[in-house]
């Protein structure tokens, strides 16, 4: 057996490297199916350029014949699927990949000439760019060779602006944005920014009808020493009633909802409707479709009346009405009236979307060693009250079971889930209190949920939990969100299933786990209630998406009971928890906690579709006044697709706790997923990012390397779990370290992620044991076969596979 189990190993590990030569001399080979006299790009040089424009001119060389990147795995899977009889199919091209870059002399030329403009464009005016092409073996190498000449440099800076009041306007916010100054090389790019930053200006300042056209530039570059001299004009209206530019003020606002999600199909019949409409606070608000409330709708129009016109209120406009979720389309438009001649008068045309949706969702989390699966139904309504408001409705249900060889997966099911949420979410903060520009920097809202759990883990308890809870979230700025929970009530009651009948012939055992409350086990099965607050502030959420350089902080903190301790305290209880005595409510003990979080990540990017992050995890619950530790629900947890990767969740930790103190099989199998919580936990990972190839199966594929570090800890000894306390000490002993590559399938608006991770250092062994890595190296069947026996029915995995939805950080 053991035998076997090496060769397939073994087998594993050759396919993975035939698969890898294969997919390496596929791309390497593609001039075989190329005609007798084509040649494929090999290697594309830009001569005498300066580096700080070579990279941006290599952009203009026609991408048919860039050369493929790195290992060529984008022409190498192309190859595999596009060519047939040694030659490239012309027809039933198969979408997979890119194809190589075959010789086109058209091309080629484009790309001088494009070089060349550019060139010029950055103040090279007398630049001039040859290609040389040299073909060897069906392979091309081309050469653009560069004489830039003399760099021109900005001589002197005029203006020519005949409006008064746009020159007082513009140099009043040149300063601002401005990249033009005397002295620096001669750059379009710098105008072109120029030209629109000084349209934004305008149109945000009340000048309606100013368009980007009036901003222009005349060179002139007829003076020696290789200098340009450079006259910005903004031009007054051409072929207007006006002789200069006029400032505009809103005047009334008409909102109009359509009918229905086709949209306005003829607005002119729709003339009388319109008419008897009245004004309030300048906005005429009509709801064709009979399905929305006025205030919520109108106060999120930000085109007020009386204000001066401004381009960054229309924008923000649309933003906050597409953030309502009820419309699939906003249109803005603008009348002037004939009665006036300083005056727009927006037109919001809105076409509301479905407003009722079900969602029935399933999946099937499975590791190494466990398989179960989750299914929920959750309906939605976008509109629930004629103002925005989104109501959901949600239940799951699911079950865990543990795989053993040979047996039904539904034979040793160690727990259920069942759970019912409704929810009720307001665009808007539901506070006493009045909010200026509600909604400037993001859409706020005012969430009331309410739910109820049911967990059942085989043997050992029955949860069940129910919270109410009312929270604010609000955008300081794009990058800058909060969100506030001021009163969340949860209500927890059980029942404790271990059998302690003398019959049981673990009867002794269980009693000495109930007796001192290991694993918390006595947390599962009492009643108890938790009232208290949360807060989380995050920075730069809305660039985790991007491949750019930045700092992400995610922090928050939950606390609870200190209101109620200061209740029972003004009342003249006094009570000790350590000795059992515990402070009630309405004959209930509360909780009494703090457990603040940190989420940190760098993320760096270093070239085009790479990126290199480092994150950093840390949380502690601590349990003090009312209660000796926190509730089940809050402890932390290590392992799991988001975390270690080479550890399949709730089977790390604590410290250098190991499962072998448990007496039996089925000790441990009742235990599995309850034992291995911590009070602490600090987590690091690091993981390389980068393409692998842009066409595959209608999405990316994108690879990673990582390396996770880290575990949880308890705060306080505990007789079974020897090695749990956190001591610094100990620290470098107690982490647990993985390593593993991974896949990311990025099909636009889902990523989906396979990582495979390897044990490196497994703190529940001591001394050189913890690093497994040498084990499993050597083959590892005998180490495997030894902890089996002394571990059952719990079985070592070198690696461990985790699938999921979106980025893990």
């Amino acid at each position: 057996m053991k035998a076997y189990k090496y060769n397939y190993r073994q087998q594993v590990q050759i396919t993975a490297i035939l698969l890898f030569i294969l997919v390496f001399v596929a791309g390497c080979s593609s001039t075989k199916y190329i005609e007798d006299y084509q040649s494929i790009v090999k290697k594309v040089e830009i001569d005498s350029v300066g580096k700080a424009f070579e990279e941006q001119a290599y952009n203009y060389v026609q991408k048919d014949i860039r050369p493929a990147g790195g290992l060529g795995i984008n022409v190498a899977i192309y190859n595999m699927f596009n060519t047939k009889n040694g030659k490239y199919k012309t027809s039933n091209i198969k979408p997979l990949g890119s194809p190589p870059p075959i010789l086109d002399s058209t091309l080629v030329e484009i790309s001088r000439t494009q070089i060349e403009k550019y060139l010029k464009s950055k103040g090279f005016f007398k630049a001039k760019v040859k290609s040389q092409i040299d073909i060897k073996n069906k392979k091309a190498h081309l050469k653009f060779i560069a004489d830039p000449g003399p760099a021109f440099m900005v001589n002197k800076l005029s203006y020519q602006i005949p409006d008064t009041a746009v020159k007082n306007l513009y140099f009043s916010h040149k300063v601002l944005f401005t990249h033009l100054h005397e002295g620096m090389q001669y750059d379009e790019d710098s105008l072109v920014y120029e030209r629109e930053q000084i349209y934004q200006v305008m149109r945000q300042n009340g000048y309606f009808d100013f368009v980007r056209p009036y901003v222009r530039y005349e060179p002139d570059s007829g003076l020696n020493a290789s200098k340009v001299n450079v006259k910005l004009i903004i031009d007054n209206p051409i072929d207007s009633l006006y002789t200069k530019h006029r400032v505009y003020t809103i005047g009334e606002t008409n909102i109009i909802i359509a009918p229905n999600s086709d949209g306005f199909t003829d607005l002119d019949k729709l003339g009388d409707s319109l008419k008897v409409k009245r004004t309030i606070r300048g906005i005429k608000f009509t709801d064709l479709s009979k399905r929305f409330r006025r205030n919520p709708i109108v106060r999120y129009d930000f085109l007020r009346e009386g204000e001066i016109f401004d381009i960054s209120k229309e924008q923000l406009t649309y933003d906050r009405l597409y953030q309502l979720n009820v419309f699939k389309n906003v249109k803005i438009d603008y009348t002037k009236p004939k009665d006036s001649s300083n005056k727009v008068e927006p037109v919001l045309l809105l076409t509301p979307q479905k407003r009722r949706s079900n969602r029935i969702e399933g999946e099937i989390p499975f590791n190494g060693g466990t398989v179960g699966f989750n299914l929920s139904n959750t309906y939605t309504d976008n509109n629930f009250l004629k103002g925005a408001e989104r109501f959901q409705f949600q239940i799951k249900g699911g079950l865990q079971s543990r795989t053993n060889g040979g047996k039904s997966i539904f034979s040793d099911i160690y727990q259920r889930d069942f759970s019912v949420s409704a929810s009720l979410s307001v665009p808007r903060l539901m506070v006493p209190f009045g909010i200026p520009m509600m909604g400037k920097n993001g859409m706020p809202y005012t969430t009331i949920s309410t739910s109820y759990l049911y967990a059942l883990q085989k043997d050992i308890a029955v949860r069940r939990i129910f919270i109410n809870s009312i929270s604010y979230d609000w955008v300081e700025t794009k990058s800058k969100l909060h969100s506030l929970t001021p009163l969340n009530f949860e209500y927890r009651f059980g029942n404790v299933l271990i059998d302690t009948n003398s019959s049981n012939p673990n009867a002794e055992v269980n009693k000495k786990l109930l007796a001192n409350n290991f694993y918390n086990i006595y947390l599962l099965g009492r009643k108890d209630f938790t009232l208290g607050v949360k807060y989380t502030y995050s920075l730069n959420a809305d660039k985790l998406l991007d491949n750019r350089s930045f700092v992400y902080f995610r922090g928050s903190i939950d606390m609870a009971g200190n209101l109620l301790q200061l209740a029972t305290r003004a009342l003249g209880n006094k009570h000790d928890p350590a000795k059992g005595d515990f402070g009630t409510v309405f004959g209930l003990p509360f909780n009494q906690y703090v457990r603040p979080e940190i989420d940190v990540r760098w993320y760096k990017n270093i070239g085009v579709d790479k990126q290199f992050v480092a994150r950093i995890n840390a949380g502690i619950g601590y349990a003090y006044g009312n209660s000796t530790t926190i509730p089940f629900e809050k402890m932390f947890y290590a392992g799991g697709s988001s975390g270690i990767r080479a550890w399949q969740a709730r089977t790390l930790g604590p410290g250098n706790y190991n499962r072998s103190v448990l007496q039996t099989p089925e000790l441990r199998s009742a235990l599995f997923g309850l034992d291995q919580l911590g009070e602490m936990r600090i987590e690091s990972n690091f993981e390389y990012r980068t393409m692998l190839t842009n066409k595959f199966f209608g999405g990316k594929l994108k690879g990673a390397v990582f390396v996770d570090m880290g575990n949880i800890w308890n705060l306080t000894d505990d007789e079974l779990q020897s090695g749990a306390k956190f001591k610094l000490k100990d620290f470098g002993k107690q982490i647990a370290i993985g390593t593993g590559v991974g896949l990311r399938y990025d099909v636009q608006f889902f990523v989906f992620r396979f990582d495979l991770g390897l044990k490196v250092k497994d703190p529940q062994f001591e001394g050189s044991e913890q690093w497994v890595i040498g084990k499993f190296l050597r083959g590892g069947s005998d180490f495997k076969a030894q902890y089996n026996i002394a571990h059952s029915p719990d079985r070592y995995r070198f690696m461990q596979y985790n699938f999921g939805i979106g980025m893990p950080f």
